[in-house]
């Protein structure tokens, strides 16, 4: 998505080959606020939805312990995905918006608010809000939340690099449950919304610590 944001944006003479971080900025704001966003507004207008078929508010104690437990689990999960891996000796592919940060790691710095302004609540309102809703009407809940989290890793095939890609599909549809599980007991799309958003943001800050040395 992020080369194909470039190209179309030079087509006006603008090169973002030198301008990493609003490349990035535009590529999120185009995929997650534009597109994703105009698909929740097309699908419920076309099945005469209103917006309450994707409940959102202000995340009250219990979503706040929800959420908090929420990032302890993705983040938990990881370090023993990551730990398997090693141990197995595979690899996981890579994101491309990843590979641009470690060459300007500054990158990573404008991607953490993304992550709470776009990226979670763009992600969450397509696949947790839209999928795992729509599916919800007529499965049992626990198989919803399986089949909008394998759509939602299987989508991250197209950002992918490198070899591992199957690793990187399977971490992120387990991700994904923990994700579909939260917003299906909390009934809150925020509380998915924020628990991905700062699962993000800790990873870009910890890939920007290293990137720079901090680490």
């Amino acid at each position: 998505m992020i080369f194909a944001v470039a190209a179309v944006i030079r087509l006006f003479g603008v090169d973002l080959a030198s301008r990493p971080a609003l490349r990035v900025i535009l590529s999120t704001f185009f995929l997650q606020g534009v597109a994703f966003g105009g698909i929740a507004v097309l699908y419920l207008k076309g099945r005469d939805l209103g917006f309450g078929f994707v409940p959102v508010r202000l995340p009250d104690k219990r979503d706040g312990a929800v959420i908090v437990g929420g990032c302890i689990a993705l983040l938990g999960l990881l370090f023993v995905a990551s730990s398997v891996i090693t141990a197995l000796g595979l690899n996981s592919a890579q994101n491309q918006i990843a590979e641009v940060g470690q060459q300007n790691p500054s990158v990573f710095l404008v991607l953490i608010p993304l992550q709470f302004l776009l990226v979670g609540p763009g992600e969450e309102l397509l696949f947790r809000g839209l999928v795992q809703g729509t599916l919800r009407e007529n499965l049992h809940p626990a198989r919803a939340i399986i089949l909008a989290s394998a759509l939602f890793a299987s989508i991250h095939l197209f950002s992918l690099s490198g070899d591992g890609k199957l690793v990187y599909i399977g971490i992120a549809f387990v991700l994904a449950l923990v994700l579909g599980a939260a917003y299906e007991y909390t009934d809150n799309l925020a509380v998915p919304a924020v628990i991905h958003g700062t699962y993000n943001a800790v990873q870009f800050a910890g890939a920007y610590l290293t990137a720079t040395g901090g680490l």
